[in-house]
């Protein structure tokens, strides 16, 4: 139990870096932000964080349960995508975008599509946690909601005070995480 919950655990903090970096700007764009406008931002980026692996995990576990030749490519599928998103982030990581912000605030339109950007990525979690009951994948979902939730508190609240210049640090940390995660899967599954 200890192992799945530290695994879940660095699936929330590698997934919550987008969310933190985005949190990062709206935190830097909006500097007086209401407590409340904050909450809703985190829940926004937490909810979306954690439903996508369960659409993910429903998608596979469907497909797994109906036919089982499927089944030993999960941890390729799995490596692949999680080497592809994790490199994906450690490539936005290392090349600086130095444009300033743009002072908009934020509205609810853009709050949804920022979290269902956020989140894609999240949508390849499911893949991974395909082997979980759906009791398993609804903690994973939750632990990996409350991680971003609270990473994109701090986000918001370092933004307000430092600005974005610690964003490119999240994103190579959330990849290395992802690649890390990625290869344990494929030679300990």
């Amino acid at each position: 139990m200890f192992s799945f919950i530290l695994h879940s655990i660095l699936l929330g903090i590698a997934l919550a870096m987008d969310s933190f970096s985005v949190s990062l700007a709206d935190g830097l764009c909006e500097p007086q932000m209401p407590r409340r406008k904050q909450c809703l931002i985190a829940s926004t980026f937490g909810f979306f964080q954690g439903f996508m692996p369960l659409i993910g995990w429903a998608c596979v576990h469907y497909m797994v349960t109906r036919f089982r030749q499927f089944e030993p490519f999960i941890p390729w599928i799995a490596l692949l995508l999680l080497l592809f998103i994790g490199g994906k982030m450690l490539i936005e990581g290392t090349t600086r975008n130095d444009t300033p912000p743009t002072g908009e605030r934020l509205r609810g339109a853009i709050l949804f599509f920022q979290g269902i950007a956020t989140s894609i990525d999240a949508l390849s979690v499911g893949f991974t946690i395909a082997h979980y009951k759906i009791i398993m994948a609804l903690l994973c979902a939750m632990i990996i909601a409350v991680v971003t939730f609270i990473f994109s508190w701090v986000g918001l609240l370092i933004g307000r005070r430092f600005g974005t210049r610690l964003s490119g640090y999240a994103s190579i940390l959330g990849g290395t995480i992802l690649i890390a995660i990625g290869l344990e899967i494929f030679f300990f599954t």
